[in-house]
């Protein structure tokens, strides 16, 4: 403030100088008629004049507020505290039941069980006997009910007895009537049938049955010329086995007769090993040895080439 106060005199002091040197100014350049000449170079400027005395301070300015600045950046996270004591446990409270839900749709009904057997029956002990009621008030006086019966009095004592009276005579004998048989009655209804009886033990396990002569039950087919058991045939020694072991009785019969039309005096042997072969695989699975003969037993109207037939029988 106190600056432009400086300048606003400095100001003054120079125009006061100006006005007061301008008259003779005028009076030397005044213009003569019909000449104007050219305005001549601007002089320097005159010397700064001595700075006047400074003036009274002003009154105080208004104070105003400006807006309130940006916030400064966070300084740093201080060190953290030591850790506090754990609390004491919270209290368990069981909370309210929850709304029920729409009830789902009955399922089918499972087939009725069996019924159990009857729980024995306990009795309990008899509870102490309740406070007798208030008694009620008397009811009115019923109607006279109607008169009793008679009541008749037992017999008087007997008298006593009169004088005897004298004794009659006889009478006459009469005439005997005749018999006559009658007729005889209507069957009675037979009776209701009586409980029946126990059952009678368990007789005797009869005689075992007889196969009284060779009966055809497997056989065995080769292939051409060969003496080896077909896979489909494997199974059959052990069914044979089987069969003979359930039923001690029986004897085996191997039957290897081939067709009699054959020429070939080959055959005989190949018969012989596959009637071998047979008897092996009979024995490998369980049949006793002693069991098993070898000939011709079956039909000889079914001899066939290729074919050896196991025949059963009870043993003598």
């Amino acid at each position: 403030m106190r600056r432009g106060l400086s300048f606003a005199i400095v100001a003054l002091f120079v125009a006061g100088c100006s006005s007061t040197t301008q008259p003779s100014a005028v009076q030397m350049d005044e213009p003569r008629p019909g000449l104007v000449g050219p305005a001549g170079p601007q002089g320097p400027a005159g010397p700064m004049g001595a700075q006047g005395a400074p003036g009274a301070t002003g009154a105080a300015g208004t104070v105003v507020a400006g807006p309130r600045g940006a916030d400064g950046s966070a300084g740093p996270m201080g060190a953290q505290g030591a850790t506090g004591a754990t609390g004491a446990a919270g209290a368990v409270v069981t909370g309210r039941a929850g709304v029920a839900g729409p009830m789902g749709p009955a399922g089918a009904q499972g087939p009725v069980g069996a019924t159990g057997a009857q729980g024995a029956s306990v009795v309990g002990a008899a509870g102490p006997t309740g406070a007798a009621g208030v008694a009620g008030a008397q009811g009115e006086t019923g109607k006279a009910g109607p008169r009793g019966e008679t009541l008749v009095g037992p017999s008087g004592p007997a008298g006593g007895s009169g004088v005897a009276g004298s004794t009659g005579g006889s009478g006459d004998k009469g005439v005997q009537g005749s018999t006559m048989a009658g007729i005889a009655g209507e069957t009675g209804r037979s009776g209701p049938a009586g409980v029946q009886g126990p059952v009678g033990s368990t007789g005797a396990q009869g005689a075992v049955g007889v196969v009284d002569r060779w009966t055809s039950f497997r056989e065995y087919v080769f292939e051409y010329n060969g003496a080896n058991i077909s896979t489909s045939d494997q199974s059959k020694a052990t069914e044979i086995a089987g069969y003979v072991n359930q039923n001690p009785s029986l004897q085996i019969g191997i039957d290897g007769s081939m067709d009699p039309r054959g020429n070939d005096p080959r055959d005989q042997g190949l018969s012989d090993r596959r009637v071998g072969a047979v008897r092996d695989a009979l024995i490998q699975a369980g049949v006793p040895a002693s069991k098993i003969q070898t000939g011709a037993f079956g039909d000889t109207r079914l001899t066939r080439d290729r074919r050896v037939e196991v025949l059963l029988k009870t043993g003598s």
